[in-house]
C-alpha cells in the first residue's frame, strides 16, 4: 500500500485498469476552497446553552426519539420524559465524538497520509486532513454542550459506553469483506459521511429545539455538507481503483454496511429507560417494541437515499442483481 511501512501486513487495495496514476483534482472539487474561513474548527462560535431563555422548548425533537411514543413511555411523569429527552441528546453529541474521532478520522488519515492504496493529489490528501481537523472538533464541541446541559439541568451523563457501535461496525466490516480491512474501513466513512448530512439537516430548522443544539447541529451539518462532497468524489476514485472481483465484493458488502451504519444502539436507551423508572422488563418491551420493523426500514431507506444515489452514479447498481440486492436490504 503506498505510503505503508514495509513491515504492515494489510493489503492494498488492488487498482483496476482504469486507475489514474496522476489525478489531477481533489474528490471535493472545490468544497473546501474557503475552508480557512468558513470551516467550524476555524471560525466558528462556542456555543453555550442558556436555561434562563430556553422554558418550553425541548432538547431533542420528539419525532426523532421513537421511544417517546411507546406507551410505557407516555405513562410516565413529565419529568421523566424530559430526562428521557435529554439523556437521548447526550447520547446524539456522544455517539458522534466517537464516530468522528474512531471511524471518520482514521479513515481521513489514511487518505492524508496517501496509506488507503488510492491515488489522490496533493489537494485530495490536504482536503482529507482538513477533514480531520473538522471532525476533532465536531468531538469537542460535542462533549462541550453536552457537559454543559447537564451541569445546567442537573440531568447527569449516564455512565454509558456511547461507542459500542465502533466495536460491532468493525465486526460487521470482517463478516462483509474478510480479508480487506482497509477498504472495509474506507466504505463505512464513505458510507457515514453521505449519511450523516440527512441526519443533522433534521434538527436546525425546528424552532420548539433549544437554540445552542439547533446551532451546534446546524454547524455541524454545514462542514458535513463539504465532507460529503469530498467522499462522494473519493468513492468514485475508489471504485474506479478496484478490480473486477473486488467491485463485485463491494457491491454485494454496501447495503448491509449501511444498515449497519444506521442502526440504533439501544444499549444507552435501555440505560436511560431504566433511570426514567422502568423496570428491565418493560425497558427491553420499549426497545424491542420501537426499534425494527416497518417504520425502522423506511427510516433507513429516507437517510440513505444520497448513498444509494452515490452508488448508483458510480455504477454499483450496474452490477447483475445490485438492484435487488440493496432492495432486498430495505433500500431499493
Amino acid at each position: 500500500m503506498p505510503g505503508e511501512p514495509a513491515a504492515s501486513t494489510e493489503p492494498a487495495l488492488p487498482a483496476g485498469p482504469t486507475a489514474s496514476a496522476e489525478p489531477t483534482a481533489s474528490p471535493g472539487g472545490s468544497a473546501f476552497g474557503s475552508w480557512y474561513s468558513a470551516a467550524g474548527v476555524r471560525g466558528g462560535a462556542r456555543q453555550f446553552f442558556g436555561p434562563e431563555m430556553e422554558r418550553g422548548r425541548v432538547f431533542f425533537p420528539a419525532e426523532l426519539v421513537p421511544h417517546l411514543s411507546h406507551e410505557a413511555v407516555r405513562a410516565l411523569p413529565p419529568a421523566r420524559v424530559r430526562e428521557l429527552t435529554v439523556r437521548h441528546l447526550y447520547q446524539f453529541l456522544l455517539s458522534a465524538t466517537h464516530l468522528e474521532t474512531r471511524v471518520v478520522n482514521r479513515g481521513a488519515e489514511r487518505i492524508a497520509a496517501n496509506q488507503a492504496g488510492v491515488d489522490l493529489p496533493t489537494a485530495g490528501r490536504l482536503d482529507a486532513y482538513k477533514i480531520y481537523c473538522d471532525e476533532g472538533y465536531h468531538s469537542l464541541y460535542s462533549l462541550d454542550l453536552a457537559d454543559q446541559i447537564a451541569i445546567a439541568t442537573g440531568i447527569p451523563i449516564p455512565g454509558c459506553d456511547y461507542g459500542a457501535f465502533v466495536g460491532e461496525l468493525a465486526r460487521t466490516g470482517r463478516d462483509l469483506l474478510p480479508g480487506e480491512p482497509v477498504l472495509a474501513q474506507l466504505l463505512q466513512v464513505i458510507v457515514f459521511e453521505t449519511l450523516i448530512t440527512a441526519v443533522l439537516n433534521e434538527v436546525p430548522n425546528d424552532p420548539t429545539v433549544v437554540t445552542a443544539v439547533r446551532e451546534l447541529t446546524r454547524d455541524h451539518a454545514r462542514d458535513e455538507g463539504r465532507h460529503h462532497r469530498f467522499f462522494t468524489g473519493f468513492f468514485h476514485v475508489l471504485w474506479a481503483q478496484l478490480s473486477g472481483s473486488l467491485r463485485i465484493r463491494v457491491g454485494a458488502a454496501v447495503p448491509g454496511l449501511v444498515l449497519a451504519c444506521l442502526a440504533v444502539d439501544v444499549g444507552p436507551i435501555r440505560v436511560s429507560l431504566r433511570l426514567a423508572g422502568l423496570d428491565g422488563a418493560a425497558a427491553d418491551a420499549v426497545v424491542r417494541d420501537v426499534y425494527g420493523g416497518a417504520a425502522a426500514t423506511r427510516r433507513s431507506r429516507e437517510l440513505a437515499r444520497a448513498t444509494v444515489q452515490m452508488c448508483e452514479s458510480a455504477g454499483v447498481l450496474d452490477l447483475p442483481g445490485a438492484r435487488e440486492h440493496f432492495a432486498t436490504h430495505g433500500l431499493g
